[in-house]
């Protein structure tokens, strides 16, 4: 054979080998992957109930800004934003180019839309958190500007969530109704398939900003798992990823499965009511704080996953205040002798305590924390569903005290306000002190990025709880048990991401 037919020979045969690759590739199945998790009460922003909604919503939706692994406001669909001189008016610089999942432009008109019809909707649920923007206007198709009622430098923060999520105006104008059970817009992922209450199929949105970071193809959603069975169906490969508590880590291990412990705002508390007698009297309000065991709390109910917190902010973020970290820590013999103080004698004291069905264990260890110090507590549970518990406690404010917790928001002075405002939903005495509000409009007028931000923010934290008759109890990580064909989960304070997820082939590893 010549040098020149050897040669040809080789080149056709590599050419059949890259065919060959190629054909592979084409036909390879795309990367699945089932999640086990709840599905929103709405897909609408605007009509989301919850703030766990953040979760999935964020699965369809980008938002104006995105917070880093610390909380912090960084790019999202915005690259940037600039302040004007005093804090009242901020125009944000959108990535050129970008599309809602319906082919129509995500431009400064659509952000404008989109915000405004969050404030003027009938059913708006974020009307209290865009209050503080009075206008949205175009400076050109990739600037908006936002003018604001007051200096308010956590508008990056308040858009980084929910109350940032850009639906797309098309969508809404043409049947806003449609929303919550088909969202368009921007996200890492569109709908391919949705059944209420049941499931919803999700495959990658190749428009989206940041989508080389995302490699899942398609992500089935699904809701209701029985905790029992989670593991098991994990280990079976019925799902690829779900939540468990603190005390099935263990049992996840045994079974080879991997688990991801991913730090994240949310903090158990506990909402009083200080204008229900006898919680009128603040020395009985401190013996309660003084009365639970956070400690043993955690350790009984989550398996020892979570750290103590006097805060409602985790450890690590530029909210928390270690000044903090022994404020109202257990001491029985303290909590009786502010109860004899205040004329009580062991025994003599009632109590309610009111809890959702799903925290009842964690009532129970209450209840014999608070009858260890002379105190009769009686267990009154909620049924499921957040209506209830609202008319029971946000709204009715009939619950002396009752175990809650919050799950953060993006901006810490909307958690702030939740936990601490005057008219916060977890305030049920709503009541707040003057310096605590005056350095809450501190902390409004202060850049994020002034070297000055951490100790004014935390300055409002220690306000806020020093003032409070209500507390918090502890840090409640989100526990990911995952398939070991998955990868890692990132670890992100604000909520579940995906990017930089893979997925092996079945019988492999990540």
């Amino acid at each position: 054979m010549s040098r020149l037919a050897r040669t040809f020979a080789l080149l056709t045969a590599l050419v059949a080998v890259l065919a060959g690759c190629a054909g592979v590739n084409a036909g390879a199945a795309p990367q699945t992957l089932k999640w086990g998790f709840n599905l929103p009460t709405s897909w609408d922003p605007v009509t989301s109930s919850t703030g766990n909604d953040i979760n999935t919503i964020s699965l369809v939706y980008a938002s104006l800004t995105q917070l880093d692994e610390k909380g912090t406001a960084g790019p999202g669909l915005a690259e940037s934003w600039e302040y004007e001189a005093g804090g009242t008016a901020v125009t944000f610089a959108l990535r050129p180019g970008l599309t809602f999942t319906d082919g129509t432009p995500v431009d400064a008109e659509a952000v404008r839309q989109s915000l405004l019809r969050g404030k003027t909707q009938e059913n708006s649920l974020l009307k209290d958190q865009l209050s503080t923007i009075t206008d949205a206007t175009v400076v050109d198709p990739t600037h908006v500007r936002l003018q604001l009622a007051a200096p308010d430098y956590q508008i990056p923060n308040l858009l980084a969530g929910k109350t940032g999520a850009i639906v797309s105006p098309k969508a809404f104008t043409e049947n806003a109704a449609a929303i919550p059970t088909a969202p368009v817009g921007a996200g890492p992922f569109m709908f391919e398939s949705f059944v209420p209450e049941s499931e919803a199929v999700l495959v990658k949105n190749p428009g989206y900003w940041n989508a080389d970071a995302i490699d899942v193809e398609r992500l089935e959603l699904t809701a209701g798992t029985d905790p029992t069975s989670v593991i098991a169906a994990v280990q079976s490969g019925a799902l690829d990823v779900a939540t468990i508590t603190g005390r099935q880590v263990e049992q996840a291990k045994a079974a080879g499965l991997e688990v991801d412990v991913v730090d994240s705002f949310t903090v158990t508390q506990v909402d009083v009511h200080a204008g229900l007698a006898p919680l009128t009297d603040r020395r009985v309000v401190d013996a309660l704080k003084y009365a639970v065991d956070r400690q043993a709390i955690i350790d009984v109910t989550n398996g020892g996953v979570g750290n103590v917190t006097y805060q409602p902010f985790p450890q690590g973020y530029v909210a928390y205040n270690p000044e903090l970290d022994q404020a109202f820590a257990y001491d029985p013999g303290k909590a009786r002798a502010l109860l004899a103080e205040a004329g009580y004698a062991p025994g003599s004291l009632d109590l309610t305590v009111t809890v959702n069905s799903v925290s009842q264990a964690t009532a129970e260890l209450v209840q014999q924390q608070l009858q260890a110090v002379g105190v009769n507590a009686t267990i009154k549970v909620v049924p499921p569903g957040s209506s209830t518990w609202q008319q029971e406690v946000y709204l009715g404010r009939k619950a002396q005290f009752a175990l809650d917790g919050t799950v953060g928001r993006e901006s810490p002075v909307q958690n702030l306000t939740v936990v601490y405002g005057p008219q916060g939903l977890m305030n049920t005495s709503k009541e707040s002190s003057p310096e605590f509000l005056a350095a809450l409009d501190e902390v409004r007028r202060t850049p994020l990025d002034d070297p000055r931000y951490p100790a004014v923010l935390q300055n409002a934290v220690k306000l806020g709880v020093e003032m409070s008759p209500s507390f918090s109890l502890g840090t409640s990580p989100r526990i990911a048990v995952r398939n070991p064909r998955v990868s890692a989960l990132p670890h992100f304070l604000s909520q579940y991401r995906w990017e930089g997820v893979t997925v092996a082939a079945p019988g492999s590893r990540a």
